[in-house]
């Protein structure tokens, strides 16, 4: 007999048996913590709104219906009738997220382990005492004073697609059509690959090596509208013991598979260079040199080395820290967890989209920023600092704006550790005609944290939520705000303990981005007015209607400013 066939039939009779137990798991584990919520009517019992949530046209468009008729805390169906509690509210997100608390929600198992696939045994696939662990090695390394030393990094790598644009424009008097989103794509992979290893990736020179083509389009190809059955599959994750799971995600599936090559991809580059650092500080080489050193990999394996005994990283798990730096960068897309540098390849496609669309707004970032300009060679430095970007109102209240009106991470899904009590800002009404100002849950219990609600909540950000206004930040009333998330009261990056290690990076490096580009080039529409989408794929991807075989895109009209070039980029 065929040994190949045997094969495939063994882990056929093999998958058959795990997925059995862990029905029978299932059945005797689920709790209805959430029964009385009132929500949509389910449309399947097998896949509940699970595939229409993650086809749905528009990243939100749910969730606005949702939020419409059933309040800030509503109730969906997962696959084979599993209750999901979605939550908008900002007093449970504070709640889910609160430092006081430790560990009470932990992230979905379908997410740790797509986690896992890409980039091994990461911050992103730990939970409870292991990420804190984790955590407190790494924290060093994203800490406010380190990440102000890479902003020569991120002006640099945002000169360079300045240079590059100039470049093709040659003579003509602007580029009518340029798809900005594999630019920006490049530029925050260049900027991490030199702030994290200082190490020379050569995106923005198109160099197509290994590293850049191994990740090109990976969450579109691989996270966008997921298959009923990859749903279904996913939906046991949570009832197999973790080592039979390590073995089902490794069968022969082509999404699985291309995380994987990616992984072993990463972890080769990452491996190697780590092993380099490590071997020259043993050997004493360039003591002096390594103690300067202030990439984000050198920072690590000092703390590394430094650290209790029983805190320290293991070779694999640097190496993951690393990797997760590096798909960060790569990808520009993660999985349902922030990360510093797909929010800010992102947040700069939906800025600039938005400012071609307001000629007005990107007129006074301009005016501010000569002026800033006009301060800097006033005082005979050379470029921007920290602080003058900081000073900048117009500027950061559009880099707000944006990252509220269109999260890159719109969701977030965690699961109860152990029985607890949600708050409500708002009361919601049960389907019994109980109005509740709180909502008990069980352990087990799966929620999802709508940040794309939470950020366009009329009653928290004005009746103009649902439109692009970043005078708002100017005018704001404090008093209806929730201390909430880590930046600007927004759930773009998180909160809590898993809040995003590196969101003063992407705020830092959007800055520096954002201030380089709106002093050299006016953005305009191009004249065919593509109309764009924002498509769910884990994270908001930009695709034009109807054409998403063509993958992200955000195609602008690019013009240099009228007047002389800039002298730094002479």
């Amino acid at each position: 007999m065929d040994p190949i066939k045997i094969r495939s039939g063994v882990s056929c009779v093999i998958l058959a048996i795990i997925l059995y137990t862990a029905w029978h798991k299932y059945k005797r584990r689920r709790a209805r913590s959430c029964e009385h919520i009132r929500g949509p009517p389910s449309p399947s019992y097998i896949v509940g709104h699970i595939v229409e949530l993650t086809r749905q046209g528009e990243v939100g468009d749910l969730e606005y219906q949702w939020m419409s008729e059933f309040g800030w805390a509503w109730k969906i169906k997962h696959c084979l009738g599993r209750d999901v509690l979605f939550l908008a509210d900002p007093k449970a997100s504070t709640n889910i997220h609160r430092l006081v608390s430790g560990y009470n929600y932990s992230r979905t198992t379908d997410s740790k382990f797509i986690s896992w696939l890409l980039m091994g045994e990461s911050i992103l696939f730990a939970d409870h005492s292991e990420h804190a662990r984790i955590r407190r090695t790494m924290d060093p390394a994203l800490s406010s004073a380190r990440v102000r030393a890479f902003l020569p990094i991120f002006q640099r790598s945002a000169k360079k697609l300045c240079g590059k644009w100039r470049k093709e424009l040659g003579d003509r008097p602007s580029l009518p059509s340029v798809n900005v989103a594999p630019w920006f794509s490049r530029l925050t992979l260049d900027a991490i690959c030199e702030a994290g290893f200082d190490f020379n990736c050569g995106a923005l020179d198109d160099d197509m090596n290994e590293f850049v083509r191994v990740y090109k389009n990976m969450f579109q190809d691989s996270m966008m509208h997921p298959t009923t059955g990859s749903l279904l599959f996913r939906h046991f994750w949570p009832y197999i013991p973790d080592s039979a799971l390590r073995a089902l995600v490794r069968l022969p599936i082509k999404q699985f598979q291309r995380m994987q090559h990616a992984l072993r991809t990463i972890n080769g580059l990452s491996g190697r260079l780590i092993e380099h650092r490590k071997a020259r500080e043993r050997m004493g080489l360039d003591s002096e040199e390594t103690e300067r050193s202030k990439d984000l990999m050198s920072i690590l394996v000092r703390a590394n080395t430094s650290e209790n005994p029983k805190y320290r990283l293991t070779d694999n798990e640097m190496i993951a820290q690393m990797a997760t730096f590096l798909l960060a960068g790569a990808c520009v897309r993660d999985s349902r967890d922030p990360d510093g540098h797909e929010t800010s390849a992102g947040t700069l496609d939906w800025l600039f989209w938005e400012l071609a669309k307001d000629d007005n707004y990107q007129r006074k970032m301009r005016e501010e920023i000569a002026a800033a300009r006009g301060a800097v060679m006033g005082r005979g430095d050379a470029d921007f600092s920290v602080a003058d970007l900081e000073s900048m109102v117009y500027v950061n209240a559009g880099i707000k704006e944006i990252m509220r009106l269109h999260p890159i991470v719109y969701l977030l899904v965690r699961v109860a550790d152990k029985d607890d009590v949600i708050p409500l800002s708002r009361p919601v009404t049960t389907t019994t005609g109980e109005i509740v100002n709180e909502i008990p849950i069980a352990k087990g219990q799966h929620i999802s944290i709508s940040s794309w609600g939470y950020n366009r909540l009329p009653e928290v950000w004005g009746e103009d939520a649902h439109s692009w206004n970043p005078s708002r930040f100017f005018t704001m009333d404090k008093e209806k705000q929730i201390n909430l998330g880590v930046f600007a009261n927004l759930l773009t990056f998180g909160g809590g303990n898993k809040a995003c290690l590196g969101w003063r990076f992407s705020v830092l490096e959007i800055q520096a981005v954002v201030v380089e580009l709106i002093e050299n080039f006016e953005f305009t529409l191009p004249d065919e007015r593509p109309e764009i989408q924002r498509v769910p794929a884990g994270v908001t991807i930009p695709m034009i209607k109807n054409k998403w075989t063509l993958g992200s895109q955000m195609p602008l009209r690019i013009t240099p400013v009228k007047g002389e070039v800039p002298s730094q980029l002479i």
